[in-house]
């Protein structure tokens, strides 16, 4: 079977590297791809929002599976043009995709569905007003401000106190995240220990794959503002049998289940962002129609059976009838260097060097996500660059073996969080 990847970042890099080990894979094609993935795949150079070009080249290769990595192109309609051209897509329609594409439109359905989440209100250009009105019905801060489009993962706002968060209001409808946050939604601030648990979907049926946990704060200690995510672990202490299957029946079988009924069935990778504590369980933090990156690392290095006959029936249908993915390393963390300055402005154009050789040591793969080549050279070319991935029997292994890892690769403008895993270290 030949496969086309669209991404350019480590999980597409991490999708890539564990489908290049499946039997049934002749050939990958990734668009644009990285210098990682050039390894394992051809690279074409269309970008992931040229939707008619990713079309042509779909036509081109005539692929037996698209798997999109990205949000953008999903919300831009790409699986339902793929489709249309008989393409099999792992991946939801536009229609579906508002999951992620509106914040406003998520809470809507949450609530329409019953679903746990958080209370909220939305809020438009005209209303800021009312936004900051609305503050005053929680108890006090923090506060939790979304922006309702994309905004490239930078579009959550938590103020510590009341002026930040009238200001902020200001700020997000002024257009500070441009028509991403031209609606705007507020809502409480919900307590406990955040998870990520990802389940795969045919469009009626729902499967648990895996549960993760990762870092969004810059700073060791979860300080600074928050990124794309500087670092991930899995399995989840706190996402045990149990509470895996508290998430499936109060959250993954009803979401899936009234995107059927709402006409919008969703198929692809249903990625739950959680917050779960004693006194509510598990709640919706946000939902994302794609895997996660830095989760998507840690997920496939340690799967070990090969995840294309149900990427394939997430695509087709039949999900149901397929094996279940059970067959899992014991912990894996993957540790993300980033470039100076990163989530602000990142120093790029500096060389790095020794990559090959971390891949070296035992249980590491390193993912490229922020790279570019120039003749034999890797060069920071983005913000997050590269996440450090280590397996291993144990959590601590595994930590010590990433840290390795990304001790032993030359960069000097980069840096990294050097607590990754601490909850779970922490606990025990």
């Amino acid at each position: 079977m030949k496969i086309l990847i669209v991404g350019s970042g480590g999980r597409e890099h991490a999708l890539a590297w564990r489908l290049k080990q499946s039997p049934r894979v002749t050939g990958i094609v990734a668009a644009p791809g990285n210098p990682g993935i050039a390894q394992l795949a051809e690279c074409v150079n269309v970008a992931v929002d040229d939707i008619d070009g990713l079309v042509r080249l779909a036509k081109q290769e005539r692929p037996n599976l698209v798997i999109v990595g990205p949000e953008a192109p999903l919300v831009l309609g790409l699986a339902d043009k793929l489709r249309a051209i008989d393409i099999p897509v792992f991946g939801p329609s536009a229609r579906a995709a508002m999951l992620e594409g509106s914040k406003g439109f998520s809470k809507d359905f949450m609530a329409k569905h019953n679903i746990p989440t958080a209370r909220y209100r939305r809020f438009d250009t005209t209303q800021a007003a009312e936004a900051k009105a609305y503050l005053d019905t929680f108890d006090g801060p923090p506060y939790v401000l979304k922006a309702d489009g994309l905004a490239a993962g930078k579009g959550v706002v938590i103020p510590e106190t009341k002026a930040e968060a009238e200001a902020e209001i200001d700020a997000m409808l002024g257009g500070k995240f441009g028509s991403a946050s031209a609606s705007l939604v507020i809502e409480e601030f919900m307590h406990g220990e955040e998870a990520s648990f990802f389940a795969l979907c045919d469009g009626e049926t729902a499967v648990p794959l895996a549960g993760a946990q990762d870092h969004k704060r810059v700073g060791d200690g979860d300080t600074g503002p928050n990124t794309g995510g500087m670092g991930a672990y899995s399995p989840a202490p706190i996402l045990d049998a149990a509470m895996q299957q508290r998430v499936m029946d109060e959250i993954v079988t009803p979401t899936v289940e009234g995107m059927r009924k709402d006409g919008r069935p969703y198929r692809g990778v249903l990625f739950v962002g959680l917050m779960i504590d004693e006194k509510h369980g598990p709640r919706v933090v946000e939902y994302n129609v794609r895997f996660g990156d830095p989760e998507c690392q840690v997920i496939m290095t340690r799967l070990k059976d090969d995840p294309l006959p149900q990427f394939l029936a997430c695509a087709t249908g039949g999900l149901a009838g397929c094996a279940r993915l059970e067959r899992f390393s014991d912990h894996a963390v993957t540790v993300v260097m980033a470039g100076a300055g990163y989530p602000g402005e990142p120093k790029k154009g500096g060389v790095i060097s020794n990559i090959e050789d971390a891949n070296k040591l035992e249980g590491v793969t390193v993912f490229h996500s922020g790279t570019k080549q120039e003749g034999e050279a890797i060069l920071a070319n983005g913000g997050r660059v590269l996440t450090v991935t280590a397996t291993a029997p144990t959590l601590q292994d595994a930590v010590t073996q990433a840290y390795k890892a990304v001790d032993t690769i030359d960069w000097k403008d980069g840096f990294s969080r050097r607590d990754i895993a601490w909850r779970a270290l922490k606990r025990g």
